[in-house]
């Protein structure tokens, strides 16, 4: 069998382990408090791991990177929809960039 299809066998393993042990493992409803808080939250927090860095790296200058973040920001803050905050920080990073 050829290295790279092993490679993929032994990932495709993996992600299929962590996404089926707990279903098979914890068969009871969580009641702790604490433990339902984490796993509710978990989602969230790897988002937002995930797309900070990205949102500083994805522009040219770190200036128009910040300001079209604080315009989503501001945007998401008064309940704006989605394609709203994104298309505000688009066009601040637009004009930042635009002037810089």
């Amino acid at each position: 069998m050829d290295k790279a299809y092993a490679y993929i066998l032994v990932m495709a393993l993996v992600t299929y382990l962590i996404r089926a042990l707990p279903l098979t493992l914890i068969r009871h409803e969580i009641k702790s408090p604490f433990v339902r808080s984490f796993l509710y939250y978990v989602p969230y927090a790897t988002l937002a791991a995930m797309t900070f860095p990205a949102i500083l790296t994805s522009t040219n200058a770190l200036a128009s990177a910040a300001a079209g973040f604080i315009v989503a920001i501001a945007f998401a803050w008064r309940k704006k929809g989605l394609l709203t905050v994104a298309i505000a920080a688009c066009v601040t990073v637009l004009l930042v960039e635009a002037v810089l």
